[in-house]
């Protein structure tokens, strides 16, 4: 087995699709979907990696994932985010212009990792995984991008969180027990989904035909565009947490 050095970057030499096929074997993982202020990411066990219409999706208990592979140029492995001596190994699935498509981090060291990739060829990534934050302003209590979740806490009903963007989706669809402002975000956080909403990002909320799940509300910035979060409100019943 190949040993991989902590705080290293690592461009692996293989498909995306053979990469994205071993994320079951690579045990409790964050599949992290991020743009334009949203940040959505499931937490757990990718127990089913399928095709279907080209797309591969993750799915499983804690997992609903959709991915386009012919999307992605290469793939970035990052193991530098280091706490507690813990190395939380980190896959970069980037897009030809550089800009993450989507990303993997790995919960249970580097063991899970080193084994699945093991065979695989590899070489330094000259490039430094971009760590800039964004411009946290304080955040209003009337920001609207808070509303249909509080709307959601207070009817203790399911609801469906989706992130959309060219080549990527993910969702998750449970109760919401809490929404958390804190430094400049809006957060729901679960078990197996985190929310971050960037304050700010939403000028308001664009109500679509109604579904039979319930309301459909895109979110929309302040330049008119719709920023890819998607809530259904009052999803039925049969629709349990982690779909």
């Amino acid at each position: 087995m190949t040993e991989i050095e902590p705080q290293t970057r690592l461009r692996l030499e293989a498909r995306a699709s053979d990469i994205i096929q071993r994320l079951p074997a690579m045990g409790k993982l964050m599949i992290i979907g991020k743009g334009k202020g949203a940040t959505h990411e499931r937490i757990g066990t990718v127990e089913t990696v399928t095709e279907i219409s080209g797309k591969l999706v993750c799915g499983g208990i804690h997992h609903k994932s959709s991915i386009d592979p012919n999307l992605i140029a290469d793939v970035i492995f990052d193991t530098s985010s280091i706490m507690q001596n813990q190395v939380y190994p980190r896959l970069d699935f980037r897009k030809a212009d550089g800009a993450t498509l989507f990303a993997a981090v790995g919960f249970e060291g580097l063991e899970p990792f080193e084994a699945a990739l093991a065979d695989i060829a590899r070489s330094k990534d000259p490039s430094t995984r971009d760590m800039s934050r964004p411009q946290r302003p304080e955040l209003n209590p009337a920001d609207p991008g808070i509303a249909p979740l509080n709307q959601a806490l207070e009817a203790a009903t399911p609801v469906t969180i989706r992130y959309d963007e060219p080549g990527f989706s993910q969702s998750w669809t449970g109760i919401v027990s809490k929404v958390s402002p804190g430094m400049g975000f809006i957060n729901v956080m679960t078990e197996d989904f985190h929310l971050h909403l960037l304050g700010g990002t939403v000028a308001h909320w664009a109500q679509e035909a109604a579904e039979v799940s319930g309301e459909r509300l895109c979110a929309v910035n302040s330049a008119g565009e719709r920023i890819g979060l998607t809530l259904v409100l009052s999803a039925p019943a049969s629709n349990a947490q982690g779909a």
